[in-house]
């Protein structure tokens, strides 16, 4: 999700967070409140910043989480996944969309448009 639509969708982030709680992961960080925001990395030449929509450990292991909701910024969204997708690799974690119904299709799309196919989106 990207940062202007974070507070219209405030109450599927914490949904998603309590999902991910109930699985079993730990130190979760997320960008609302009651948890500490995770970090905020800057494009550089361009002033845009990527944070990830929730940050959590399991079993030792770093998950970078985004949540994917239709969005009129394709672009943006777009490059934001394939940036956390590389990030997770350099740091040895994962990376995983949270989608709902109603958004799997657009989701799916996002995806095949960026060569991520393999990506399963976590279905709440």
């Amino acid at each position: 999700m990207i940062s202007t639509e974070k507070l219209e969708n405030k109450a599927f982030l914490e949904k998603s967070i309590q999902h991910l709680e109930t699985k079993g992961y730990e130190n979760i960080k997320a960008d609302t409140e009651g948890y500490e925001t995770p970090k905020t990395y800057v494009r550089k030449g361009s002033n845009s910043k990527i944070t990830p929509d929730i940050v959590a450990e399991k079993n030792g292991r770093r998950h970078f989480f985004d949540i994917s909701l239709k969005s009129s910024n394709e672009t943006l969204l777009k490059s934001k996944w394939l940036f956390l997708e590389t990030l997770s690799k350099i740091k040895s974690g994962s990376f995983r969309l949270i989608t709902t119904h109603g958004h799997y299709k657009f989701t799916d799309n996002m995806l095949s448009d960026i060569h991520l196919e393999n990506k399963t989106p976590i279905k709440i």
